[in-house]
């Protein structure tokens, strides 16, 4: 069956066409998403959730959405989404970061043009019928410095365009390294001397707790005399009542805020101050900028409900869909080692130990390190998938740690899961040959090859001889077929495993006889979900 998408905000119709073209079922209902009896209503028939702003993904929304596998948002702002309620139900929450980079950088160039000639003031007074040309003294940009807080992405083409209007330019960013500020053509600099010697500041950070308030008062009143402030980013990253005192003694010369701590901004401490430019967070909104985000959005959605691929996601490892379709058997392998210890485990873990060797130490470890998780806790928590696991897994207190290494032995590479819970320690380890199926090559440090069925019946015993025409005669007597089996065992007369298996379920009456007829340490029947 096609995967079914919803998109519950305006969205252009070239987006809702990819996904037709893709092979997706879609709805195009753009005013449902302020609807949110109507929405929680019809939610639960959609595998995919594409919006803007209107839509508010809450944790009441998702307790409806039954099918709900990714919400895809056309644009950077993720605010209107519960990430944390998103992740315990296992949807994968995606925004378009890449979209509108240009369209917002342009904004904050034009607000530094606005604020330095005081442009809007101008513009109203002569409409208004006056003409005081010696009322609106401007200042050049040429020859002025910049400081640029955020040299990301958006910060990044703020820097470039700045250079083309030959000002000088400091940057602030702790993830920015000198070689790369250097390619910039831009000087990298702490935060203090930023503020010192800037002319113009401009703000390209998110909002977190290391960046709110990033221009406190305290840092504010650290800022070069005459200093203007232009904030496209976030609201919050800025003390705006500190703001507007500064500007009101005349140590900041204006500012140009796109942003605000409050939003919808109606009333504020910068209205009506001299040479304060304020617009209606208008960062991303050009047609270019909305035509992109939303054919984005679609492309991933499409890209995850179609081939796994996983871009641009805030609760989960992002995993091309060229990464996908070679990891898929190691995340697969990934999971059903996961899924046999996990089976195997009826105490509290209190601790997750995956070790990645030669190839796939290489790989996307982040996406595999999910699938081990998640296929342990589905023994005892059916509904857990990759984007939830983690979450679940924090909240009990399980300790994750993960080793890479160098090609160690035979196999061109493998993954060794250890899980330490109250009462013992367990391991097993597997790999990928290259007909693509995932391989079981070490049970409690016991060597064995052993492929991934449907229904398995594990034991353990002593090495000694019946044992396993024990194992056959009683599940004959029971009625089991037993389509095959894989021995191993530490040495001769050590520690045995057998692995059988059969056409289907192995009952508990079943397991009950085996345990039961003497000779079995350990009978254990486990169930995987193949393909």
């Amino acid at each position: 069956m096609a995967p079914k998408v919803l998109v519950s905000d305006k969205l252009s119709e070239t987006a809702v066409q990819i996904f037709r073209d893709r092979g997706i079922e879609v709805d195009f209902e753009p005013s449902l998403g302020k609807d949110k009896e109507k929405l929680a209503e019809v939610i639960g028939k959609y595998d995919g959730l594409a919006i803007r702003s209107a839509t508010k993904v809450t944790a009441k929304l998702l307790e409806s959405a039954t099918n709900l596998k990714v919400v895809g948002r056309a644009g950077i702002g993720t605010d209107n989404v519960d990430k944390e309620a998103a992740s315990k139900k296992g949807v994968i929450v995606m925004n378009t970061p890449f979209g509108n980079m240009i369209t917002t950088a342009e904004h904050a160039i034009a607000m530094m043009f606005a604020v330095a000639r005081q442009i809007p003031e101008a513009d109203a007074s002569t409409q208004a019928g006056k003409w005081e040309k010696s009322k609106f003294m401007g200042v050049e940009l040429t020859a002025k410095t910049l400081g640029v807080i955020g040299a990301g992405n958006i910060g990044g083409i703020v820097c470039d365009r700045a250079r083309g209007l030959k000002m000088k330019v400091v940057a602030y960013d702790p993830f920015l390294s000198e070689e790369k500020a250097a390619n910039m053509g831009v000087e990298k600099v702490e935060l203090d001397e930023l503020l010192r010697r800037a002319d113009f500041i401009t703000l390209h950070v998110p909002l977190t707790d290391s960046t709110r308030n990033i221009l406190s008062k305290e840092n504010l009143q650290k800022t070069k005399p005459g200093v203007r402030i232009i904030n496209c980013a976030r609201g919050g990253l800025v003390d705006e009542q500190a703001l507007a005192d500064l500007i009101k003694s005349g140590h900041v010369a204006g500012a140009a805020f796109d942003v605000f701590a409050e939003e919808p901004a109606t009333d504020n401490v910068l209205f009506g101050l001299p040479n304060v430019v304020c617009t209606p967070h208008l960062g991303a909104s050009t047609t270019e900028a909305q035509e992109n985000v939303a054919l984005q959005v679609a492309e991933q959605m499409s890209n995850y409900l179609l081939d796994g691929a996983v871009e641009n996601a805030l609760n989960m490892p992002s995993m091309t869909a060229e990464e996908a379709k070679v990891m898929g058997p190691w995340v697969k392998l990934a999971q059903h080692l996961g899924g046999f210890i996990g089976q195997m485990t009826e105490d509290a873990i209190k601790a997750i130990n995956i070790t990645f060797d030669g190839v796939a130490s290489e790989m996307n470890l982040k996406a595999l390190d999910a699938a081990v998780v998640s296929g342990i806790l589905k023994a005892s928590q059916p509904d857990v998938n990759m984007v939830s696991a983690p979450v679940i897994a924090k909240e009990r207190g399980i300790q994750i740690s993960t080793t890479s290494q160098d090609q160690t032995g035979i196999f061109e590479g493998y993954i060794k899961v250890t899980v330490v819970s109250e009462s013992k320690e367990r391991s097993i380890a597997g790999t990928v040959f290259s007909d693509g199926k995932p391989r079981f090559i070490q049970i409690k440090g016991i060597n064995i090859d052993a492929e991934v069925g449907e229904h398995m019946l594990y034991t353990t015993n002593d090495d000694v001889p019946g044992i396993i025409g024990k194992l056959g005669t009683i599940l004959g007597e029971k009625g089991v077929n037993l389509a095959n089996f894989t021995l191993g065992r530490s040495k001769q007369g050590g520690e045995a495993i057998a692995i059988a298996y059969v056409d289907e379920a192995v009952s508990a009456d079943v397991v009950e006889a085996l345990k039961t007829s003497g000779g079995f340490k350990q009978v254990k029947p486990l169930e995987f979900v193949l393909g």
